[in-house]
C-alpha cells in the first residue's frame, strides 16, 4: 500500500507551533490529502491539534487507511465550521479504516460514512468538548447504508442523538468501546446481523438502543446479539432537539428495544437506572402516527437472559412519558421492575389460542434479578402483571456476526 505523508513544519504561518490553532496553510494540506488520495494508499496524520473550518472528504475509494499518532495525539477540532455539516464524510468507498486520531466539535455529525463496504473505525475519539447539549451534533460515529462495520476501541461522547450509531447496514461489530454523555450511547437502528459486546455505555440518557423506525431505505433490521457490555448510570436529562424520535427515551433506561425482531440481549452488567434496566416496546408507544405501509411496527422474537441487573431503591423520575405511566397507572412505587414490556402484540404473530409463534416469542430467563412486568399498554395498562409466567421461556440464540 502506498503512502501518503502529511509532513507539517514545526511552526506555522504566524510563528505558532502545529499544536495551535489558525492555520489555514496546514488546513490546505489535510484538504488536498484527502482530495488527491489514490486507492491503496495510506493517509498519515501527523502529530498536533489542528482547527479546521471545513469538512475533510473522500469519496469513491478503495483502500485507504486513514492514521493518525494516536487518539490523543492527533486532535481534528472543527470548532467554528464555516462549510459542510460533517468533520469527516466518506461515501461510495471499499474497504476504509480509520485510526489513531479524535474528532470534535463538527457543526454536524463528526464522522459520517455512507454506501462503504468494509468500514472500520479503531481507536477514534469523537466528541464535543463543551458537554452535553440539544446544539451538539447528532451523531459522532455514523455508518449508514454500509456492509461489514467494524467499531473497535472507540470512545464517543456529547452527541445530541448518538453517540455511535450504525443505520440502515449489515453485518457489524462494535466492540471494546466505550460511550458517555449522549442521548443514546449506542445505537444500531434498522439493520441486521450486528454484535455489540465488550462496550461501557454510561452516563447517557439510554445505554444501548435497538431501533427499527418507518420511513427509511432498509425497511427492517434484526439478529442483533447485545452481550457483555457494561451499561450503568444512564440516567442523563435527554437533551436531544425538539422532534427526534430519541426525545422519547426517559432518562434513567439500560437498553431498549423498539420493534426490531430477532434480539438477543444475554451476559450484560445493568446497573443503577433509574426508569427500567432493559425495555422492549412497539412503535406504538412513541404515539407518532406511522405512515409507512412496509413497516412494521410489533417487537418480536426478543430474548433477555442471564444479565445482572442492580437498582438502588427510587421513584422513577417523573418527567416524561415514562415517568408518568409508572407514578400514575401502574403505581410501582420505589421498586419498578427491572425490565418492562409493552403488551401490544401483532396479531399476525399470534396462534389461536393468542399465544406468539414460537419464533416470535419474547423470552425473559435467568436474569439477577428476575423482575418485569407486561405494561398491558394496547388495555390503557389496566391489566398489568408482573413476571408473567408466558414470558419465562428460551429462544434459539442468534448466530455471532461475521464480517465478510
Amino acid at each position: 500500500m502506498k503512502s501518503v505523508i502529511l509532513i507539517l513544519c514545526s511552526f506555522g504561518i504566524w510563528g505558532i507551533s502545529t499544536n495551535s490553532f489558525g492555520q489555514s496553510a496546514e488546513e490546505k494540506k489535510l484538504q488536498t490529502l484527502f482530495l488527491v488520495a489514490e486507492d491503496n494508499t495510506i493517509i498519515n496524520l501527523p502529530e498536533g491539534n489542528f482547527q479546521l473550518s471545513k469538512t475533510l472528504s473522500l469519496e469513491g475509494k478503495k483502500n485507504i487507511i486513514i492514521r493518525g499518532k494516536g487518539m490523543d495525539k492527533t486532535i481534528l477540532n472543527f470548532f467554528g465550521q464555516t462549510s459542510g455539516a460533517e468533520g469527516i464524510k466518506i461515501s461510495n468507498s471499499e474497504n476504509i479504516i480509520l485510526e489513531n486520531f479524535t474528532a470534535q466539535n463538527a457543526k454536524g455529525d463528526l464522522i459520517k460514512t455512507t454506501e462503504v463496504k468494509g468500514i472500520t473505525f479503531k481507536n477514534i475519539k469523537a466528541e464535543w468538548t463543551g458537554g452535553p447539549k440539544s446544539t451538539n451534533g447528532s451523531y459522532a460515529l455514523y455508518p449508514v447504508l454500509c456492509e461489514n462495520v467494524i467499531i473497535d476501541s472507540c470512545v464517543a461522547i456529547g452527541a445530541s442523538d448518538a453517540g455511535i450509531y450504525v443505520g440502515q447496514s449489515k453485518h457489524i461489530q462494535v466492540k471494546n468501546s466505550e460511550a458517555y454523555q449522549n442521548v443514546a450511547g449506542i445505537e444500531i437502528e434498522n439493520s441486521l446481523y450486528a454484535e455489540v459486546y465488550n462496550n461501557k455505555a454510561y452516563e447517557n440518557t439510554g445505554g444501548i438502543l435497538v431501533f427499527d423506525l418507518p420511513d427509511l431505505v432498509q425497511k427492517k433490521g434484526g439478529h442483533v446479539m447485545v452481550h457483555d457490555n457494561l451499561v450503568e448510570n444512564n440516567n442523563l436529562d435527554n437533551f436531544a432537539p425538539k422532534g427526534n424520535i430519541v426525545g422519547n427515551v426517559p432518562k434513567g433506561t439500560g437498553v431498549l428495544v423498539l420493534a426490531t425482531n430477532n434480539v438477543e440481549i444475554f451476559n450484560n452488567k445493568i446497573r443503577n437506572h433509574k426508569t427500567f434496566g432493559a425495555g422492549i416496546i412497539s412503535y406504538y408507544m412513541t404515539e407518532i402516527p406511522i405512515h409507512d405501509k412496509a413497516y412494521d411496527p410489533y417487537p418480536a422474537g426478543i430474548s433477555i437472559h442471564d444479565n445482572q441487573f442492580i437498582r438502588k431503591p427510587g421513584r422513577v423520575p417523573f418527567k416524561g412519558r415514562f415517568g408518568k405511566l409508572y407514578r400514575l397507572l401502574l403505581k410501582v412505587g420505589k421498586n419498578p421492575p427491572m425490565i418492562i414490556i409493552d403488551g401490544i402484540k401483532d396479531p399476525k404473530k399470534l396462534n389461536t389460542n393468542g399465544e406468539f409463534y414460537p419464533e416470535n416469542k419474547i423470552c425473559i430467563s435467568n436474569n439477577t434479578p428476575q423482575s418485569f412486568m407486561i405494561l398491558d399498554a394496547e388495555h390503557n395498562f389496566k391489566g398489568k402483571v408482573w413476571n408473567d409466567p408466558a414470558y419465562i421461556c428460551d429462544l434459539i440464540s442468534t448466530k455471532k456476526v461475521d464480517i465478510k
